[in-house]
């Protein structure tokens, strides 16, 4: 902000951007406070998910991710069964 101040002060657009940025920056740290520091927010509480596990209604697994080709390969191997039981 002094920079822009001090150096630019009639380069309007630089001064919008900065703004912007900042009031998204802040509206980001507020949504991790409401989220008690999580990145993302919980679809599901994690009690329904584990109910859900429990029942059969939902699976667990671990979601592999090719770090190469991210968009378009990856798979979950499910807990409890053989790696060539994959979706």
């Amino acid at each position: 902000q002094n920079y822009l101040d001090n150096f630019w002060p009639d380069l309007k657009a630089a001064h919008e951007l900065f703004d912007s940025i900042v009031q998204a920056r802040r509206e980001r740290e507020s949504e991790s406070q409401e989220n008690h520091g999580k990145e993302y927010p919980e679809h599901l509480p994690v009690e329904i998910l584990e109910a859900g596990i429990k029942s059969g209604r939902y699976l667990q697994g671990t979601l592999n991710v090719n770090k190469h080709r991210a968009q378009l390969e990856a798979f979950v191997r499910l807990q409890g069964l053989g790696s060539k039981d994959t979706g």
